[in-house]
């Protein structure tokens, strides 16, 4: 019986998946008849390269070619199709890569194709060829006779002569997106008859990490494993992988400093006979995401998730502190590098667990910084969440910049100042950092002051004039104003400005622990100090 991924791989230019721009370029020279004497295909495995050149061969000797479009049906399509055609040679550069194979070469090019116009050289794992064999073969790419075309396939671009790239156009591959190789499955699926749901396939999808024949082949093994009925649990148990649920699990106990929490569900993990070796890694690739979450603000279009994990991710982001996360992936970066020198990661991941919760027990110079940072961290933050007094209401300053108005809405009971400064550092702000988290850091800065009619007075301290000037474009103002309009069913008009005094007078008294004794206690359960007398 043929494997899934032989006989669903594309036959012509329309079946190719995630390749666009090359198909493009390809299909224009074909039409124009600018069909070069070489060309070079790099990409990762797995992504279409071989299989694409076969469709560049059928194109030029199609019997109503050449064309773009190949019918398949002819003897020349056929032919190259199952293999057998004369005219198309695939040569696995890994076992032919010395200089006699390079000279056979040479000796046959001279013959004319046997039915179809071009004769087609195939090199798979081109960078494979010494360099002796590739000089020899730079005479040939150059100036080859007219009915030569060669089609060099590697997947490390960096291996190949300049001297050969220069005299080829290369074409990049890209790793095909989680959606697209998502559909593929489904169609297979469809057509084979396998039960399969989203999650399953999607899992699938995301276990390839960007290659079509795993993920088909992948397909294939659990459809024998399964007799036809794929299911989450069987991917998971087929492929070792870890189920996104427990990854999200691992990063809540952690925000919760969970630590006899985080050893018991390893411990359950590892009962279940579940990989911890992967389970590092696709730990490290959850906190990488969270880690872009947390720098672009929003979940990036590029991750392979689907959309509900987005939310979640957008939600744990904003959860989890950024000390905390890099802590964890320097602390996983050991357990990788003892798994890969054949040591068991359990240990490891269990101490990057316990010193990123504990970091009171960890002694080192790592930890020490971490500590610090956590400690500024929490410094930085608010010590009562409640504004101060409201100001009496008065003309904003002249450096007033307004974004552009809208209309105010007419339902909802009228707003009220001083449930808007109680509801600020409540609800307010976390309620915009969901949406945006560098918004919410800019408005951080600022407080509700002043409450004429519809319009918000918000006010930044002298030294935050540049936060100011931040949050008075239009996009973080509007997002304020779709904030204030859920919460309290108005939506003012905002105007932001700069409060008077000097810099150090004007920065926000509620900041930090309020007397001697607060920071002292702060800073020995931070540390986990105790006083010396002397």
């Amino acid at each position: 019986m043929t494997a899934l991924y032989r006989t669903y791989r594309p036959q012509n230019f329309d079946e190719v998946v995630g390749q666009e721009a090359v198909v493009r370029t390809l299909r224009n020279a074909i039409e124009r008849d600018q069909v070069r004497q070489a060309y070079l295909f790099a990409g990762p495995r797995g992504t279409g390269k071989t299989s694409l050149a076969r469709i560049l061969a059928k194109a030029l000797n199609c019997a109503y070619g050449p064309t773009a479009t190949p019918d398949g049906t002819c003897n020349s399509c056929v032919s190259i199709a199952a293999g057998s055609s004369l005219d198309v040679v695939e040569m696995d550069a890994a076992s032919q890569r010395g200089i006699d194979d390079i000279r056979e070469i040479r000796d046959h090019v001279v013959l004319q194709p046997v039915e179809g116009r071009k004769k087609v050289y195939i090199l798979d794992e081109a960078h494979q060829l010494t360099d002796a064999a590739f000089n020899a073969l730079l005479k040939l790419i150059e100036e080859p006779p007219p009915h030569l075309v060669f089609v060099f396939c590697t997947t490390d671009l960096a291996k190949m002569l300049p001297t050969v790239r220069s005299r080829c156009q290369t074409f990049m591959f890209s790793r095909p997106r989680l959606p697209e190789l998502t559909r593929l499955l489904r169609r297979i699926a469809d057509a084979e008859k396998i039960d399969a749901p989203d999650a399953a396939l999607a899992l699938v999808a995301r276990s390839a990490r960007g290659s079509f024949r795993d993920a088909v082949s992948t397909l294939d093994q659990l459809s024998s494993a399964t007799n036809g009925e794929v299911s989450v649990q069987g991917v998971l148990q087929l492929l070792g992988a870890v189920e996104e649920e427990a990854l999200f699990r691992i990063c809540d106990l952690v925000v919760d400093g969970d630590t006899a929490g985080l050893l018991l569900f390893v411990e359950e993990l590892a009962d279940q006979g579940q990989d911890l070796t992967r389970l590092v890694t696709d730990l490290l690739e959850h906190l990488r995401h969270l880690l872009l979450v947390q720098h672009m603000g929003e979940v990036p279009d590029s991750l392979p998730v689907t959309e509900e994990t987005r939310e979640r991710l957008r939600s744990q982001a904003n959860q989890l502190g950024e000390p905390a996360v890099l802590r964890l992936i320097d602390l996983l970066a050991v357990a990788v590098e003892d798994a890969r020198q054949g040591g068991d990661p359990r240990l490891p991941l269990e101490l990057a667990l316990v010193r990123v919760t504990k970091p009171g027990a960890d002694l080192s110079g790592e930890s020490l910084a971490y500590r610090l940072e956590q400690l500024e961290s929490r410094v930085r933050e608010p010590s009562s969440p409640i504004a101060p007094p409201p100001r009496a209401p008065g003309p904003p300053p002249a450096a007033t910049a307004e974004p552009p108005k809208e209309p105010p809405a007419d339902d909802g009971d009228p707003l009220d100042l001083e449930q808007i400064q109680q509801l600020w550092n409540q609800v307010i702000l976390p309620t915009l950092a969901e949406r945006s988290i560098p918004a919410a850091s800019v408005l951080n800065e600022a407080r509700p002051v002043a409450l004429e009619g519809t319009r918000l007075v918000i006010e930044f301290a002298p030294a935050a004039s540049f936060h100011r000037n931040l949050a008075e474009e239009p996009k973080n103002a509007s997002l304020l104003a779709d904030v204030l309009r859920e919460l309290t069913g108005r939506r003012p008009e905002l105007a932001f400005v700069v409060g008077e005094g000097s810099a150090d007078e004007g920065a926000p008294a509620e900041e930090g622990p309020t007397s001697e004794e607060e920071f002292v206690s702060l800073f020995k359960s931070t540390f986990d100090a105790r006083p010396v007398e002397e």
